[in-house]
C-alpha cells in the first residue's frame, strides 16, 4: 500500500499551517533579524518576509491544487519543469527541513533544561515522531491544541507588553543598519513564515484539494503574518533595539521589563509547546516530501512504504527522525535557521519557476503571474543576502545532490 488517505478539511489544514509557523518566528528568530537590520530595519523586513512569502504561497496553492499529492515542490518541478528541477527542489527541503528540525528541538532543549539541552531534544524528536506515527488525524488534532495554547500565551504578552512595558514606539525608528541587512533579516525571518507550506505538502491527505489548499495557505499565512507585527512592535517597543538582539528569550524578557517575572515560566511553557508544534509538523511534512522523493526512486525505494493500518509514511518518518537526532546532537540553533532559509528559499524559487508555467486563471482576481515572478525574483534576493557562511552551505549542499543526481542518471 502507497496511497494516503484524505482526512483533513480547511479548518485542520489551517491549524497545521499555524502550528508550523508560530513556534519559528516568535520564540527564535526576531533576535537574529534585528542583529541583521537594525531596529529600524526589523519591520521593513519582516513585511518583505510576508509578501514574499504570500507571493509563495499563491504560487503554492495553484500547484497543490493542479497535483494534490504528497511532496509538493518536488513534484510540481518535476511536472512542470522536469525531473532535475524537482529533485534540487525536494532535496533541497529534505536537506533543510532537516536543520530546521533540529534547530526547533534544540529549541525546546533550551527551554526545558538547558544543561541537557541535546538529550531533551533528542527526546522531543522521538515524542512527535509517534505521535505523527499514529495518522495525519492524530498530527491536526495535536497540532490544534497546541496551538489554542500558544495563542493564549502570546495574548498575554501582547497585553502585559502593552499595559505595563511600556511600548515605545519611538524605538521603532532606531537607527538600523543596512539595506543588506534588511535583506539578510528578511532572508532569517523568511523562516519563520516557511511553515504555511506544510498544507501544500499534506496534499495528498486534503480533502477536497482544489477548494480547501486555495483557502487554507493565504488564510494560515494571513493570521502569522498580524500576529508577528503585533509581537514585533511590542517586543521592539519594550525591549529597544539592542537588547532585543542579544535577547535569547525576547518575550520573556518582555514580561519581566514590564513588572511581572513571575509569568515568564507561562511564557517558557508556552515557547516550548509552540517549537513542539513547529517540530511536530516539520516533521510530518518531511516525511511525506522524503515519501514522494522515494515514490520515484529519488531517494531509496524502501522509503515509499505507507502503513496499512495508520496510513502514515512509516519508514520515511523514522528515518527522518533518526537523522535529526543524529543533527541534534552535532548542530547549533542560529547556524540551522540561516542554511534552513537558503535551501527552502531556492525550494520555493522553484515553485514560482513551476507556477509561472500554468498560464492565467481566469477566475481569480490575483494577478498570479506577476507575484510567480515577483516571488521568484524576491527568493533568489533573499537567498544570497543571507549572511555569507549560510549561503555558502545552503549552495554547497544543493550543489553536492544535484552532483549525486548527475552521476546516477549517467550509470
Amino acid at each position: 500500500m502507497d496511497q494516503l488517505a484524505r482526512r483533513l478539511g480547511v479548518p485542520d489544514a489551517v491549524v497545521i499551517g499555524l502550528g508550523s509557523m508560530l513556534g519559528a518566528g516568535v520564540f527564535v528568530v526576531f533576535g537574529p533579524a534585528v542583529a541583521a537590520a537594525g531596529g529600524a530595519g526589523l519591520l521593513p523586513a519582516l513585511v518583505l518576509a510576508g509578501f514574499v512569502a504570500f507571493c509563495n504561497a499563491t504560487s503554492s496553492a495553484r500547484l497543490a491544487a493542479r497535483y494534490p499529492e504528497s511532496g509538493g515542490t518536488y513534484v510540481y518541478g518535476r511536472e512542470r519543469l522536469g525531473p532535475f528541477a524537482g529533485f534540487v527542489a525536494g532535496w533541497g527541503f529534505v536537506v533543510g527541513k532537516t536543520a530546521s528540525c533540529a534547530a526547533m528541538a534544540l529549541t525546546v532543549g533550551a527551554y526545558l533544561w538547558p544543561g541537557q539541552a541535546r538529550l531533551v531534544a533528542a527526546g522531543a524528536v522521538l515524542a512527535v515522531t509517534a505521535v505523527n506515527l499514529r495518522g495525519i488525524a492524530k498530527t491536526a488534532a495535536v497540532t490544534r491544541a497546541l496551538v489554542a495554547l500558544v495563542l493564549a500565551v502570546l495574548a498575554v504578552v501582547t497585553v502585559v507588553g502593552v499595559v505595563g512595558g511600556p511600548v515605545r514606539l519611538d524605538r521603532l525608528g532606531e537607527a538600523g543598519g543596512s539595506a543588506r541587512g534588511v535583506l539578510a533579516a528578511a532572508g532569517l525571518l523568511f523562516f519563520a513564515f516557511a511553515g504555511y507550506a506544510r498544507i501544500a505538502t499534506l496534499g495528498e491527505e486534503v480533502r477536497d484539494p482544489q477548494r480547501t489548499i486555495p483557502r487554507a495557505v493565504p488564510l494560515a499565512l494571513g493570521v502569522v503574518l498580524v500576529i508577528y507585527l503585533v509581537l514585533a512592535v511590542v517586543t521592539l517597543g519594550v525591549l529597544g533595539g539592542d537588547r532585543l538582539a542579544d535577547s535569547a528569550a525576547p518575550l520573556v524578557d518582555v514580561v519581566t521589563t514590564a513588572g511581572l517575572p513571575s509569568l515568564a515560566w507561562v511564557v517558557r511553557a508556552g515557547a516550548t509547546v509552540a517549537v513542539v508544534g513547529v517540530l511536530l509538523s516539520l516533521v510530518a511534512g518531511v516525511g511525506r516530501t522524503t515519501l514522494a522523493m522515494a515514490r520515484r526512486h529519488d531517494l531509496p525505494g524502501a522509503l515509499a512504504a505507507v502503513h496499512p493500518v495508520r496510513q502514515v509514511p512509516h519508514r520515511a518518518e523514522l528515518a527522518v527522525a533518526a537523522v535529526v537526532i543524529v543533527v541534534v546532537l552535532l548542530g547549533d540553533v542560529r547556524a540551522a535557521i540561516g542554511f534552513s532559509s537558503c535551501t527552502v528559499l531556492v525550494y520555493y524559487a522553484i515553485t514560482n519557476a513551476a507556477a509561472l508555467t500554468l498560464g492565467r486563471d481566469p477566475d481569480r482576481r490575483l494577478p498570479v503571474r506577476v507575484l510567480a515572478g515577483l516571488g521568484l525574483f524576491g527568493c533568489l534576493v533573499l537567498a544570497v543576502n543571507l549572511p555569507l557562511g549560510s549561503v555558502l552551505a545552503g549552495f554547497g549542499v544543493l550543489a553536492v545532490g544535484a552532483a549525486s543526481y548527475a552521476l546516477r542518471a549517467r550509470h
